[in-house]
């Protein structure tokens, strides 16, 4: 059965005083996939590691199926959480064979070891390793060692299953392929799964919710579309996709979280509208930030464009181009999507969306600013 996760103002300081953790609170309801993103250092992989009593917390509570497995006194060991986990790097028994390695974990549970080999058979086959149960890990490739891994994970039949980067390692065709699998199949099961990773497109493709982790602190927490139309910092927005950033100036407030801006310093364009929040902004200084699906290259003569550049670079992506486009005054936008090929070193014009453009203020505006300056930061999209 399923199992609901509650973690309640978790931190975890090392000795020597460094906090990989600050008050991270979630829960996430029986049956959710949830995906923890953030870059190296973040901390999702401590957190994934006190989930799984790897790593004890230095304050704050842990509670699995109403359960509490760790708080500042108690710790519940992992092998008594009733949990299984899919490693980055395997962690297969190099000396077993691969039926062996899945039915590993049915020998801890004590099963009959006629039911287990049966059990085992199956979930090979359910993995696509019917034929190879008899082979050593040294003898199988790096997507067939993962499925074994995944399929001792699933064969135990856990309430919770927690994934630890698990398509790192692999190819980029190959991923795609075992990211298919690990979806349908761990879905299938009717486990709660908990996936780290710092791939926001993998995350997108697999998450009914996104945990975003900036140095130790969740920094938002929602479904996929909720964290790429409303990223609640410039964090969020530059780490799940940005085709650039520059400042703007507040021309006035629409309402429903819309603004009305213009690009502010030397760069020529027509105001336009971008998503803010709710709150007045205290200034009339933003800082804008564009999704590549906020923006469409479109002629500099026709009238329809709010910004014009220059065309940098052009790469075919098969659905079309994308290009690269300098702004003079404020740096380059990337992953502007067009059906037709702009030559490098043409002048056009950009048309701005505001579902994919978003504007935040204040500090958060002045913090962006010095921090990352012009536009372009060459995250990758998860939308393409």
């Amino acid at each position: 059965m399923a199992e609901h996760i509650s973690i309640e103002a978790v931190s975890k300081t090392y000795l020597g005083g460094s906090q990989a953790l600050r008050d991270v609170s979630l829960d996430a309801e029986a049956g959710t996939f949830l995906v923890l993103l953030g870059p190296s250092g973040s901390g999702k992989t401590t957190l994934l590691r006190c989930l799984a009593g790897i790593e004890r917390v230095t304050s704050g509570r842990i509670a699995i199926g109403g359960r509490t497995v760790a708080d500042s006194r108690a710790h519940v060991p992992p092998d008594q959480r009733d949990l299984s986990m899919v490693f980055q790097d395997y962690a297969l028994w190099p000396h077993l064979m691969a039926a062996d390695n899945v039915a590993f974990a049915l020998r801890r549970r004590k099963m009959p070891r006629a039911q287990a080999r049966e059990r085992t058979a199956a979930m090979l086959d359910r993995v696509g390793l019917g034929a190879l149960g008899e082979r050593y890990p040294n003898e199988l490739s790096g997507g067939e060692q993962q499925r074994v891994a995944l399929a001792r994970a699933l064969v135990a039949d856990t309430g919770l299953i927690l994934c630890d980067e698990p398509l790192s390692n692999l190819d980029a065709d190959l991923r795609e392929r075992m990211r298919l699998e690990i979806s349908s199949l761990v879905r299938e099961a009717g486990a709660t799964t908990v996936y780290i990773t710092h791939d926001q497109a993998e995350a997108f493709a697999l998450a009914d919710r996104v945990g975003i982790l900036e140095k130790g602190r969740l920094v938002q927490l929602g479904t996929p579309e909720e964290i790429y139309t409303r990223p609640a910092t410039p964090f969020v927005a530059r780490f799940t996709g940005l085709s650039g950033e520059f400042p703007v100036l507040i021309r006035r407030i629409i309402g429903d979280g819309l603004f009305e801006v213009e690009p502010s310093g030397a760069t020529q364009g027509r105001p336009f509208h971008a998503r803010g929040s709710d709150e007045p902004p205290g200034g009339p200084d933003g800082l804008l930030m564009i999704r590549p699906t906020g923006v469409r290259l479109v002629s500099n003569t026709s009238g329809e464009h709010h910004l014009a550049g220059i065309v940098a670079d052009v790469a075919f992506r098969g659905r079309g181009y994308e290009h690269a486009i300098d702004i003079p005054g404020h740096g380059r936008l990337t992953g502007v999507f067009a059906d037709t090929r702009a030559d490098r070193g043409e002048n056009v014009g950009l048309r701005l969306d505001p579902a994919g453009c978003h504007v935040f203020t204040g500090s958060h505006a002045g913090a962006g600013a010095a921090g990352n300056g012009a536009a372009g930061n060459g995250a990758a999209s998860p939308a393409g």
